[in-house]
């Protein structure tokens, strides 16, 4: 499922138009990535937690060459699923 099909099923269960659904999925996003982006673990019960982790720096090797290359650290976001989600997806 991709955004605007997601936007469209917003739209009929909630009983609004496909493009006041579509505002409501974006500000959604916009808020989470927000949030993420400062630093800040975003959870929604039953669904899952969005959180930042840290990535050391680390040596990594040019599969092309074989060369030696220092990978810097960085930041990443992780998303851990949440019961009722794992739930789902198992039956």
């Amino acid at each position: 499922m991709r955004k605007p099909e997601l936007a469209a099923a917003i739209a009929e269960r909630a009983d609004l138009s496909k493009d006041k659904a579509s505002q409501v999925l974006n500000v959604i996003l916009d808020e989470i990535t927000g949030s993420v982006a400062k630093g800040q673990d975003v959870s929604l019960i039953g669904f899952g937690s969005f959180t930042v982790r840290e990535r050391a720096a680390r040596t990594g090797k040019n599969p092309q060459t074989g060369e030696s290359l220092t990978i810097p650290a960085s930041k990443t976001v992780a998303f851990k699923a949440g019961k009722a989600l794992k739930d789902a997806v198992s039956k």
